[in-house]
């Protein structure tokens, strides 16, 4: 029992790391990812392929015309050294290559949710511009027009016209009444004269 204890007393705790003899090396992938794009871009260019052209034809005419004790691959093996090389070469390339090319995917996937995330962007701005200016005309509707303000300022006072002359004829005729009243009342003052020899007999 005392041993069991003791067993997962033991698978519970973990086990010290152990010593390196060489240290762990990191190194930063920013960095070593920019070296081999940059590697891989100049693979691509026409410099590139002359400096190898004139590489290889360098090496085959060294190792043809130059003399026997010069020469470091041999021609009649089919320049295996020249040949090693150049597999070595490719085999370095290939995965330079294909390292540039994940970095290459990961900023286009990187671009690509930016250009989304813009576009949905884009789109709900786009959306509530149109329903801001469908608001506007709705809006728009109930408020008055400079034609509409005119109109009604034409027509009042058209009415203001129309009631000022007729207050004019109003009292014009009130006042051709109260004259007609005046004339009959002095009239009616007036006393009357009687003939007094034709009362008399």
């Amino acid at each position: 029992m005392a041993e069991k204890s003791r067993l997962s007393r033991a698978l519970d705790t973990p086990m010290a790391a152990r010593a390196r003899l060489f240290p762990r090396t990191r190194p930063d992938p920013d960095a070593f990812g920019r070296a081999t794009e940059g590697f891989a871009r100049f693979m691509g260019t026409p410099q590139f392929l002359l400096y190898m052209t004139i590489f290889c034809g360098l090496w085959v005419v060294w190792n043809t015309v130059a003399p026997e004790a010069w020469r470091f691959d041999s021609a009649a093996l089919g320049f295996t050294a020249l040949t090693l090389m150049l597999s070595l070469q490719a085999s370095y390339a290939a995965p330079l290559l294909l390292l540039a090319q994940n970095r290459q995917d990961d900023r286009d996937k990187v671009s690509l949710t930016e250009d989304r995330k813009r576009a949905e962007r884009n789109l709900h701005d786009t959306e509530y511009l149109t329903r801001e200016l469908a608001s506007l005309r709705i809006a728009l509707r109930d408020v008055a027009t400079r034609d509409f303000v005119r109109s009604e300022l034409r027509s009042v006072l058209e009415e203001m016209i129309e009631s000022h002359e007729g207050e004019e004829i109003r009292l014009r005729r009130t006042g051709a009444k109260k004259k007609k009243m005046s004339l009959s009342e002095a009239t009616t003052q007036i006393p009357t004269v009687t003939d007094e020899r034709a009362e008399r007999p």
